[in-house]
């Protein structure tokens, strides 16, 4: 894309003393006089010819592969810069004003006349939030340094960076659905013997369930999926609370409940439930149950643009009662240690819901408070609920990214092979 370039005189020292020298030569002509303004005015016009080939022969080109990115996926843009012009671009500032935090593309470079250069930048997206690459402006000049050339490329796109789904230790959602009221029971047959189809396999899956046949066939894991399997819809509720979040940054419990809400909505989504998502941060997130990718694409969505608010859990709960019909699994991600939500649970068991607690512990992430007092009120409700840690999240297995890099994946017979190639995606111009 052509930008409309504008040159500019750094200083008029140089024409002023240019006029003075005529004038001066006019009323008492002297050689000396006639050297100095054709001497300076020829390095005027020089400068003033450079720099409107530069202007006119730049043009910059801004590529990127993706228009979405997930924390820990890698940013790949690729800049293409040509100068048409007869004259060469000494010094050229190329400067990026995009918002990606820790993203430097800005960088200084030269060229020479008719000629053209390529450069790539690359970044790891570590947060999420919906950003901006762009704009691009380019500054330029003669080398004597008497005029400035600016170009400037407006274009922008907006980078939405999800948060990252990460394969989850093994938590036990409280199931609701056909096979009863949900609550864990050892005995309890939550699957027939009946087999109808098969799908990939997810993290907490059972080798048990595996049918070997399918994973040979696509050298990939694929588990049976029984019928009987309790379908009960999954609402994900998220504490936003900022009165009761620990930690600071990406180490703190509502950056972590954000990766927990994530995982789960897609590992649920994979399983063929129906997933919601209910959070108040500064705004109401308000999602209710769907299957299929459209609705994984809006819970991560909405979970990459929340913030901290102000609003107790219980008004959330408050707010969830009505939506809540008998059958359906209440997952619960929070940090707070008082006890008023767990009294708001009562009424939602009363209706038939079947509550799972996550319960980040504020101390872990360098907060204040313990997690007895509100395990045992969990307990006495017989609720089931798992103590989430800091280093839950912090292991080697759960990096997440896989954007920008190459993927792999193993064979029956050992080889591994790529299952995902950089080169594979399609570059996309930004300007």
């Amino acid at each position: 894309m052509n930008a409309k370039p504008q040159i500019r005189l750094n200083s008029w020292l140089l024409p002023v003393l240019v006029l003075a020298a005529i004038i001066t030569d006019l009323i008492a002509p002297y050689r000396g006089w006639r050297v100095l303004y054709v001497g300076l005015g020829g390095a005027l016009l020089v400068g003033y010819l450079w720099a409107r080939s530069l202007a006119r022969g730049l043009d910059l080109m801004r590529e990127m592969r993706f228009g979405w990115a997930q924390v820990g996926d890698r940013l790949v843009e690729r800049f293409t810069l040509r100068n048409e012009g007869w004259a060469p671009g000494v010094w050229i500032e190329v400067n990026d004003q995009s918002t990606l935090p820790d993203y430097h593309a800005s960088r200084g470079t030269g060229l020479p006349g008719r000629d053209s250069i390529r450069w790539h930048t690359e970044a790891i997206c570590n947060r999420r939030g919906l950003f901006v690459l762009g704009p691009t402006h380019l500054h330029t000049g003669d080398p004597f340094g008497l005029f400035s050339v600016s170009l400037s490329y407006p274009a922008a796109l907006p980078l939405l960076v999800l948060p990252p789904i990460v394969p989850l230790p093994n938590i036990q959602i409280a199931p609701g659905g056909r096979s009863g009221d949900g609550r864990p029971r050892p005995n309890a047959l939550d699957r027939t013997v009946s087999a109808s189809t098969v799908r990939e396999y997810v993290s907490g899956d059972s080798r048990r369930w595996i049918h070997w046949r399918t994973t040979a066939r696509r050298d990939e894991l694929y588990v049976r999926l029984f019928d009987g399997t309790p379908s009960g819809d999954w609402w994900i509720l998220l504490d936003m609370d900022e009165r009761v979040q620990a930690g600071v940054g990406e180490h703190a419990t509502d950056e972590h409940g954000i990766v927990l809400a994530a995982s789960l909505a897609d590992q649920g989504i994979r399983l063929r439930h129906s997933v919601g998502l209910a959070a108040y941060g500064k705004e109401l997130v308000w999602l209710p149950p769907e299957q299929g990718e459209g609705r994984r694409w809006e819970i991560l969505r909405s979970l990459a643009l929340i913030s901290r608010g102000s609003r107790p859990l219980e008004e959330v709960m408050e707010r969830l009662r009505p939506s809540m019909g008998p059958h359906t699994s209440i997952i619960i991600i929070t940090p707070s240690m008082s006890t008023a939500w767990v009294e708001s649970l009562v009424p939602l068991l009363r209706s038939g819901a079947v509550p799972t607690v996550l319960l980040m512990d504020p101390a872990s992430f360098g907060g204040a408070g313990n997690t007895l007092l509100v395990e045992a009120a969990l307990l006495n409700l017989g609720i089931a609920h798992y103590r989430i840690t800091k280093d839950v999240l912090d292991r080697p297995e759960m990096r997440p990214g896989q954007q920008g890099r190459w993927g792999w994946r193993v064979l029956g017979t050992g080889r591994a092979v790529p299952s995902y190639r950089v080169a594979d995606v399609p570059w996309r111009s930004l300007i």
